[in-house]
């Protein structure tokens, strides 16, 4: 296999705020000597904690290790994918195939929407790294076990199981991340329902969870016998009708990943209003990092969301290479990147190795507010690799 580094150094420039240099290259090292330290953090909370096989987040200052059946357990792997990829460092794909193989279990487990976050960004990128076959069967099998909780007259994929009583079939928002892999594994494979599953949800998803100017809901309730909507709420966000800002993030990801996929233009219509909604938004923050919730009602006072920031960077770094408007999004996502770097990032040898501060898991809840969290640091990478790739004239896919 060819050499993957593809490090190189890049201005950030800025629509909202000051321009702001940074060099790639010390960003990766910098990463790279926080993620060592994540590793040994992990090996002591392994004596305690024996079924976890992941970091999530800090609790009481600690590092938090998951199972992993948690959703959240296939991001480390996948930072460690992209820490190979940034680095072309061996070592880093050694430690990424020891994480991977962690969730292997996963791929049989029909219990949950979750697939794409812990199947995909683990072996998903690891495949695309190696073209390992046994990473290719694990794809394939988990796109299937995902396949099964697709109900036909609703059209979409049921997220969660738990709290019968408040839904009936209950959808999320972040369920479009898990097209993904579905996508991959239509190609891989040639299955064509595999492929129509992934595009019946995502035309559901965009009929009934978008508002008019194109926010979205978090949570939508079918009813499994008439197809029609029971309710529509924002479980994680502020109010039903706010504006949840990784729900907005997974929308516009999503939604960009649907239009590489199929290049069926809608799709890529409704990622652009998605990123109007957000970059437009009066109350997003200069340097382009959310507030948690756009509606919160605190604001200027209220937490910010690094991961929501995140996954908007690498979402419009790839939307950029499709739309009209790309210059702008690039030019967006270069100052999201830009503030993350700048003034998000952990000092090395703190946080137990996480890369990103200030985000937020669950405001209603205090539950991971203002601390780390695993997938802001795999998104924050992934737009790290996607910046990298465009300034050196490089394909994303």
């Amino acid at each position: 296999m060819k050499k993957t580094g593809i490090v190189i150094a890049f201005m950030v420039g800025a629509l909202k705020g000051p321009a702001q240099n940074i060099n790639t290259v010390s960003v990766v090292k910098d990463a790279e000597k926080q993620t060592t330290v994540m590793l040994r953090e992990i090996a002591v909370a392994k004596q305690t904690d024996k079924k976890g096989v992941s970091p999530r987040t800090l609790e009481d200052g600690k590092l938090k290790l998951v199972a992993s059946r948690d959703w959240t357990s296939g991001f480390f792997p996948g930072e460690l994918w992209y820490l190979y990829e940034l680095s072309g460092n061996k070592k880093w794909e050694a430690t990424a195939r020891t994480f991977t193989a962690d969730i292997e279990q996963e791929k049989t487990n029909g219990a949950t929407h979750d697939m794409g976050f812990k199947v995909y960004c683990s072996f998903g990128n690891g495949y695309r790294l190696t073209k390992d076959p046994h990473y290719k069967e694990v794809i394939i099998e988990s796109a299937k076990t995902l396949s099964k909780r697709f109900n036909p007259v609703a059209g979409v994929l049921r997220s969660w199981d738990h709290s019968k009583n408040k839904w009936d079939f209950p959808v999320i928002i972040d369920n479009m991340m898990n097209l993904e892999l579905l996508f991959e594994a239509w190609k891989l494979t040639g299955d064509r329902s595999l492929y129509q599953v992934a595009v019946s949800h995502a035309d559901h998803t965009m009929k009934n969870h978008f508002r008019p100017d194109y926010s979205s809901y978090h949570v939508v309730d079918y009813d499994t016998v008439t197809g029609k909507i029971n309710k529509k709420t924002t479980h994680q966000g502020y109010a039903n009708e706010s504006a949840w800002s990784r729900g907005q993030s997974w929308g516009l990801y999503g939604y960009t990943l649907c239009y590489r996929e199929t290049k069926n233009v809608k799709y890529l219509r409704m990622a652009e209003h998605i990123a109007g909604f957000i970059l437009n938004h009066p109350n997003l923050p200069k340097d382009g990092i959310p507030y948690w919730d756009f509606n919160a009602p605190g604001i200027p006072n209220e937490p910010r969301d690094a991961s929501a920031a995140a996954v908007i960077a690498s979402a419009l770094y790839e939307l950029s290479t499709y739309s009209n408007n790309g210059k702008k999004y690039k030019a967006e996502a270069d100052r999201i990147v830009g503030s993350l770097t700048k003034s998000y990032r952990a000092p090395i040898g703190t946080a137990s190795g996480f890369l990103l501060l200030h985000s937020t898991g669950t405001k209603l809840t205090n539950t991971e507010v203002d601390e780390p969290l695993s997938y802001a640091d795999y998104y924050y990478l992934e737009a790290l690799q996607r910046g990298s790739k465009l300034r050196a004239g490089k394909k994303l896919f």
